[in-house]
This record gives structure tokens, C-alpha cells and sequence, in this order.
């Protein structure tokens, strides 16, 4: 049945912050035209006569794309490999800055102070290239250095994730980012091998930490926004075995080269070289990010090959559309692409703009500061076990990966906020009674065990946090914000060998009580549990208004 013209000389004006529109009907004298032909003038029926549909990605994931499919398989697991180079130049200190075994080769006991070293008759038993400490002897009254080249290590870091992270968010992307830490990682670390003195040494592990401190950010951020809202909590809770493998592997490479830290540190250096060559190219960057800074096209064109590797379609007339973003429908409309506008980009001071925002923020900040002491604290034990180092190191890393895989079983049927609750509770319960027991005799054997259920928990809740974190936060904001819960890891990470030096209760103590302040700051965020992973900070405000449909 045929439609009564339509007469149309209406002048629709483009709304501060939205995206501009062409209105494809002709206001001047000609004849008006029906509704048929405005549609088949403006191509907004896709050929079928039907108005354009306008979808936010997660919709578009949902509806047409596929949530987890074998394109997002693929980009995931080649994204997350770059944990395990974190862990490379992280852990690496461990063996790099071991204290080798010292023999008298006197063979008579004649030697004088193992302080003394060389001067008193002593030598290193795999020689003085084989740690860092052998080299430039630090011992004794020189042993601070060691623990001073970790704490400016992860200050670096502490630095380099807030640098990267407002990056990544702005004109470098999530990608672009990536490479580039990469690089850097590399770079750094095999002039960290060329080091002729403590003092470069120092400085070269600032700049390794530097880079090092966002790779985690940028890979998750980047791994988990082309996943759909479903899926995306057990994926990016799965991205951490990466870390964990990547610390067993390290173990194993540094049993092989424990004769030179030099050596050492190019093979660690290598990959993150490799990885940037032969795995980034075949890396795509996040719709997500694409859209927000109004590149619609891109958006669709990754959003298009989504669809084809996981075997679907996304049909002619769906466009893309960012959440704070009305309309679902364009109707006769055609829709343009306009520059980069303030909703597009964002930083920091953005987040705390927002009274929601930031509040979130401060809690994020503060149960980060919190988890990180007490994960690095627990796990800086290790040195002083009094066990093989290589195997110690192995062990503890193989242990974290139940409470990761627990975690993700539970992660989408409790929540994010009851088990980052329940674990930190767990974690802060066992190190209070921990600090209760004595360590002689049996006792310490149970004392051990506080540490382990501790330990088990706190590496459940430090990982939780990152998608946890990722999802309280729109895409202008995201990587800023993760970049500063990142920075107060990395302060909790410097905090923690001060602790440690506190005794062998006092740090269980402290530790319980940081997981129990933890668990209880957690009750104050909101859960985030399937909503959607909001685009902008108007989107976000706006969404949390509307009861979740």
C-alpha cells in the first residue's frame, strides 16, 4: 500500500558531542518526495527498504560478531604472551642478584672474613660473572644494593604505567602501546647485559622497569575489549597463566645459565624482540578504541572480520555507535564521520571529574596498594628457604595457577565483588593466624601452611582485580585508570621487602591485616557482573542511572 508524501524542509541541527548528521532530504521547491524514495536516496534501508540499526560493540559482539569465537581465541592468546615477557624482565632479579655459594679453596679453613671476599682466600664457586652480587660484591654491608635495584625496578614500573597507560588510551592505542614497551623492553635489556658497573646497572633496570610496568595493562586491555560482556570475565582471568608460565619457564632458562647474569639477561631480552617482529603484525587494535576516537570505519572493518573467522555475518544496514549515543535506528539519515571530540579521548583528571569515577578510582588505588604487600610479601620468602632457588621458584609459580583457575569457574556465577571479598578475607584470616603460631618445631610446618592458603588467595584477588578494575572504567578512561591501580601495584611492590625485614610474625601480621582492610574496602564498589563494558564517561553515568534491563 502506498504512503501519503512526506513534505520535509526541516533543518535538523547537530546536538554539542554527538556525531554529526547529513539529513539526505532536499529542503527546496521541488516536488515532495515519498517515503520509498527518501529511503532509497539515503541507503539507509539497506537495500531492503529497512532503517539502519545502530549498535553499541558489545551488542554488535552479542548479536552478530560472536562473543568468543575462534578469531577472538586467536588474538587472545597472541596478545597474552606478552605476560610471560613481563614475567622475564620482572623475575629475572631473582637469579640475576642471587648470592652465589662461596668455598675456601684453601681446603684448610684458613680462610679469613667472607665479608673480605677475594682479599681473605674466598672465591665464588661458579665464579664472579655468574650473579650480579659475585661481580660487584655486594655482601654484608653492601647488600642493600640488591634490595635498592628492586625497589628503583619497580619504581620505574610505577612510572612507566602511568606514562603508557594515558597512552594507550590517547592517540598511541592499545597496540601501538604495546610495541613499543615491547621494544623498549628489549633494548633495555641487553644493554642491562652490557653493564660495566653497578651504578649503569641501576639505571638501565629503571628503564627496564620503565617499560615493563605496562606491558600487563596494555595486553589485558587489549586481549579482553574485542570479547563480549558474557566471556570476557573467565578470558581475562585466563590471560594470568601466561605470567605464571612465564615465571616456570624462567626458572628453567636461568638453571642453565646460572655461570653468567650477562647471558642471562640476553636470553630473557630476546624474545620481547621476537615478539614485537613476528607475533604484533598479526595483532589487531581494539574496536573499542577505534571508536572512541571516531573511527567508525575501523571499528567496522575489525568488528566485519570478527564476524567472517568465527563463521557469522553482520548484515549491510548495522552501523556503530558509542554509548552515550541515542539513537538505535537512522532512518533516513546518513551518518558521518566527524573528528576526534573531547568524548574520545581522556586522562586521569577525567576520572576524577566524575564523582563516580572517582570514587572508584580512590578504592581501586588503595585495594591494589593493599593486595600488592601482601603478594610480594608472601612470595619474597623464597630466598630465604633455604631450598634449590630454581625449583622454589618453579613450585610457587605452578601453585598460583589453582587459584587462578578457581577464580574463573566462579568469577561469572558469584560475581567480582563477593569472591575479590571472600578471597582477600581468606588471605588476611590465615596470615593473622599465621602471626599467632610460633615457628618451632611442627608449628612450622602449620605456619607455612597459613602462608601457602595465604598466598593462594591474594594471587586470586591481585589478578580478580584486573578485570574487576577494566570494568568499573569506560574505554577514555580505562588504561589511565588501570595505569594508576599499576602504579600502587608497584608501590605495594616496593613496600613489601621493608615488611619482610620486620621479622618472622610481625610480617604475617601486617599482611593479615592489609587482606582483611582489603576484603572490606572491596564491599564499597558496585558489582559489575555482565553490564555492559560502557564506552564514555557520559555513557557510564547514564548507564548507571538506567536499571539494568
Amino acid at each position: 500500500m502506498a504512503l501519503a508524501p512526506v513534505h520535509a524542509c526541516a533543518h535538523t541541527p547537530r546536538a554539542k558531542g554527538t556525531t554529526r548528521v547529513r539529513d539526505v532530504r532536499a529542503c527546496d521547491s521541488r516536488p515532495a518526495m515519498s517515503t520509498e524514495a527518501l529511503l532509497a536516496a539515503s541507503g539507509g534501508g539497506g537495500g531492503g527498504g529497512a532503517a539502519s540499526r545502530r549498535l553499541s560493540i558489545d551488542n554488535a559482539l552479542a548479536e552478530h560478531a560472536g562473543e568468543l569465537g575462534r578469531w577472538q581465541l586467536r588474538h587472545f592468546v597472541l596478545v597474552s604472551a606478552a605476560w610471560a615477557l613481563e614475567a622475564l624482565h620482572t623475575m629475572v632479579i631473582i637469579f640475576a642478584d642471587r648470592e652465589p655459594a662461596m668455598r675456601c679453596p684453601a681446603g684448610d679453613g684458613r680462610c679469613g672474613d667472607r665479608c673480605a671476599g677475594a682479599a681473605a682466600g674466598w672465591e665464588w664457586a661458579q665464579g664472579s660473572a655468574s650473579s650480579t652480587v659475585a661481580e660487584w660484591g655486594l655482601v654484608c654491608g653492601e647488600r642493600y644494593k640488591v634490595g635498592l635495584v628492586q625497589a628503583i625496578f619497580f619504581a620505574g614500573c610505577m612510572i612507566g604505567a602511568g606514562v603508557f597507560g594515558h597512552l594507550s588510551d590517547s592517540f598511541l592505542g592499545r597496540k601501538g602501546s604495546l610495541q613499543v614497551v615491547c621494544f623498549l623492553n628489549a633494548l633495555f635489556g641487553l644493554l642491562t647485559a652490557l653493564s660495566p658497573s653497578y651504578r649503569v646497572y641501576v639505571v638501565l633496570r629503571l628503564l627496564t622497569g620503565f617499560s615493563t610496568g605496562s606491558i600487563g595493562l596494555c595486553a589485558f586491555v587489549l586481549a579482553t575489549e574485542p570479547i563480549g560482556p558474557s566471556r570476557r570475565g573467565t578470558a581475562g582471568m585466563s590471560s594470568f597463566y601466561f605470567f605464571s608460565g612465564g615465571i616456570a619457564a624462567l626458572a628453567g632458562v636461568a638453571a642453565m645459565f646460572q655461570s653468567s647474569w650477562r647471558l642471562l639477561y640476553v636470553v630473557t631480552s630476546l624474545p620481547s624482540l621476537v615478539f614485537v617482529l613476528a607475533v604484533m603484525p598479526f595483532v589487531s587494535e581494539s574496536p573499542r578504541w577505534y571508536l572512541v576516537r571516531r573511527r567508525t570505519d575501523d571499528a567496522m572493518r575489525v568488528l566485519r572480520d570478527i564476524a567472517a573467522t568465527n563463521g557469522r555475518r553482520i548484515p549491510d544496514g548495522v552501523t556503530l555507535k558509542l554509548d552515550d549515543e541515542g539513537d538505535d535506528v537512522t532512518g533516513g539519515k546518513q551518518i558521518e564521520e566527524s573528528p576526534p571530540s573531547p568524548s574520545s579521548s581522556g586522562s586521569i583528571l577525567d576520572v576524577f571529574r566524575s564523582r563516580t569515577t572517582r570514587a572508584r578510582l580512590v578504592l581501586s588505588v588503595l585495594i591494589n596498594l593493599l593486595c600488592s604487600v601482601v603478594y610480594y610479601g608472601l612470595s619474597l620468602n623464597v630466598v630465604n628457604l633455604k631450598t634449590n632457588l630454581y625449583v622454589s621458584v618453579a613450585v610457587n609459580s605452578i601453585a598460583e595457577m589453582p587459584a587462578y583457575l578457581l577464580t574463573a569457574l566462579l568469577l561469572d556465577h558469584f560475581g567480582r565483588k563477593p569472591l575479590g571479598i571472600g578471597t582477600m578475607l581468606l588471605s588476611g584470616v590465615f596470615c593473622i593466624a599465621g602471626s599467632l603460631i610460633a615457628g618451632v618445631g611442627a608449628m612450622r610446618v602449620v605456619r607455612m601452611v597459613c602462608g601457602v592458603v595465604g598466598i593462594f588467595g591474594m594471587a586470586a584477588t591481585y589478578n580478580l582485580l584486573f578485570i574487576y578494575t577494566a570494568e568499573l572504567f569506560p574505554t577514555v578512561v580505562r588504561n589511565a585508570a588501570l595505569g594508576c591501580t599499576s602504579q600502587a601495584s608497584q608501590m605495594g611492590a616496593i613496600l613489601a621487602p621493608m615488611v619482610v625485614v620486620l621479622g618472622e610474625r610481625v610480617p604475617f601480621a601486617v599482611f593479615g591485616v592489609s587482606g582483611i582492610i582489603g576484603g572490606l574496602l572491596v564491599f564499597y564498589l558496585p558489582e559489575t557482573m555482565n553490564k555492559p563494558l560502557y564506552d564514555t564517561m557520559a555513557g557510564l553515568e547514564e548507564g548507571e542511572k538506567t536499571p539494568l534491563k
